[in-house]
């Protein structure tokens, strides 16, 4: 096998190591938070982070006042059903006018799969919100894990690694996943400060959630090596400057 093969197998088989032992990690930390959830020792660390987003002495008002509870109330409509499935369609799009058919099949399936797990650990675990403070926006559904967050890192990560794979450049992959990232935490820190999820939820929620987007970059490399999605764009180094071009 000539060099630059062996060398792009071996950086090729290292990601995919890498992907394999996070997603492991990912997925031991949501059970072990579901089994110290079970067993009622979160309950402290829940409270006292709760608490310590509250003004002393008075638990209805979170700190920061009014202005930061209406900027929270928007920050946590990012990982709302409605501005979720907006960006979804608009990168599937994206994916269509590329001629990426497979790879929007596959990004549509990953969405809805990940909803469904969501739904399933909601109704497995039934935890009841928070009732130390009041609740910021409304809700209706069980606590543990945070739907909200944990949809924000499948749909955010997931989008992020399929639009990764249409770029050359590798800046512009790792923007798209810290963009991403960033905006699964915010939305998390939001339904905590909103005072409707526990902090145990929120961190639950992210580790199912990058665990499942994970999975699904896993499945796409491998779709891509037997043919059944659009393969991977190549990602070149980047262009040394001329020399004697005087910039």
């Amino acid at each position: 096998m000539p060099s630059f093969l062996s060398a792009l197998w071996r950086r090729t088989e290292a990601a995919t190591l890498v992907g394999i032992v996070v997603i492991a990690g990912a997925l031991w930390g949501f059970v072990a938070l579901a089994a110290e959830m079970v067993e009622g020792d979160l309950h402290a660390f829940d409270e006292a982070v709760l608490m310590a987003l509250r003004q002393p002495g008075d638990p209805a008002m979170p700190v920061g006042g009014s202005q930061v509870q209406v900027a929270m109330r928007d920050l946590t409509a990012l990982g709302g059903v409605s501005v979720l499935t907006i960006l979804v369609l608009v990168v599937t799009g994206y994916l269509l006018l590329l001629r990426q058919r497979h790879a929007a099949g596959l990004l549509l399936i990953a969405i809805l799969g990940g909803q469904a797990l969501s739904h399933l650990a909601k109704s497995g675990f039934d935890r009841p919100r928070p009732d130390l403070v009041p609740h910021g926006v409304d809700v209706a559904t069980a606590s543990f894990p945070s739907g909200h967050s944990m949809m924000s890192a499948v749909t955010y990560l997931t989008l992020a690694v399929m639009l990764a794979r249409t770029q050359r450049l590798w800046r512009l992959r790792v923007f798209f996943v810290v963009v991403a990232a960033l905006l699964a935490m915010t939305v998390g820190i939001s339904r905590i400060y909103l005072g409707v999820h526990w902090p145990s939820d929120v961190l639950a929620g992210w580790a199912l959630g990058a665990a499942w987007a994970l999975g699904v970059w896993l499945m796409a490399r491998w779709l891509a090596r037997r043919g059944r999605i659009e393969p991977e764009t190549t990602a070149p180094e980047d262009p040394a400057p001329e020399r004697g071009s005087g910039l």
